[in-house]
């Protein structure tokens, strides 16, 4: 049986903690690798519905353990990002992709303009409503909201190595950007690089411009190697490495005249 549409849009989205008071707002939007039913797991073979294609591995466990030291609000989308990439815009190829790397993505192959609509509505628009209600409450409140994204990279793409390990992404606003990139001393033994492995050319700065720029948020995207984030202690540690970098970045913002100034 399908899930109802009201059903889908309600479950396509988390909202963790979103009375916290840090001004951070986190954001995960490959979190999940779930296909719901109605999508009959786009084709793929089982391997491929669990791997770095379908999602971003570590990503939502290390965005939970800042939400929780930071006292930060998170959402996620709870659909894998080959049903529709929230960190996409509804005309971008990639955001209903029919490859992935090496991976074929039956299911989208050939989608109709009402089957692309369907998942636009059920998938990325509740995921952006619920962003962006979330950052009108802090505004109305008088909270200042810092724009946080949160993201895992596989070590080996088109079997090619990658040597970084943390990249700190931006697009137009690079304030908290460069102030992370200010204390990547702090952790001497992670190779820590600027717009890397992707950047703003890429494409993966959606959720920059429209949540962050938009808004005239600070703004940053943090993509981790998924090899450092493959066990629980490893999630937990690298939260903590991120929190080395961020906190005293939120500090220097504030310095300065605020994350919003």
């Amino acid at each position: 049986m399908h899930e109802s549409d009201s059903h889908t849009q309600k479950d396509a989205v988390e909202v963790v903690n979103r009375n916290g008071t840090s001004p951070v707002l986190l954001l995960c939007e490959h979190a999940s690798s779930n296909i719901p039913a109605r999508y009959d797991g786009l084709g793929l073979r089982e391997a491929d519905r669990l791997s770095h294609a379908a999602w971003d591995p570590g990503a939502r466990a290390v965005a939970l353990h800042m939400s929780k030291v930071l006292d930060a609000p998170l959402v996620a989308s709870t659909v894998s990002r080959l049903v529709y990439d929230c960190n996409r815009p509804p005309e971008a190829a990639s955001a209903m992709p029919e490859k992935s790397e090496l991976v074929e993505i039956p299911g989208n192959k050939g989608l109709t303009a009402e089957q692309r609509l369907e998942r636009v509505e059920t998938v990325y628009d509740p995921f952006c409503a619920a962003v962006s209600d979330l950052i009108k409450a802090r505004k109305e409140s008088g909270r200042q909201t810092v724009l946080v994204t949160m993201h895992s990279f596989t070590p080996v793409y088109f079997g090619k190595q990658r040597a970084v390990e943390i990249g700190i992404l931006h697009d137009n606003d690079s304030r908290l950007a460069d102030a992370m990139l200010a204390e990547a001393p702090a952790l001497p033994h992670r190779r820590v690089e600027r717009n890397e492995p992707y950047g703003p050319a890429d494409g993966v700065t959606h959720s920059l411009k429209i949540h962050g720029l938009a808004h005239g948020l600070a703004n940053v995207m943090i993509e981790i190697r998924n090899d450092l984030v493959a066990t629980p202690e490893k999630e937990e540690a690298m939260a903590e490495e991120m929190l080395t970098l961020l906190r005293p970045a939120l500090a220097a913002l504030a310095a300065k005249g605020g994350p919003d100034a």
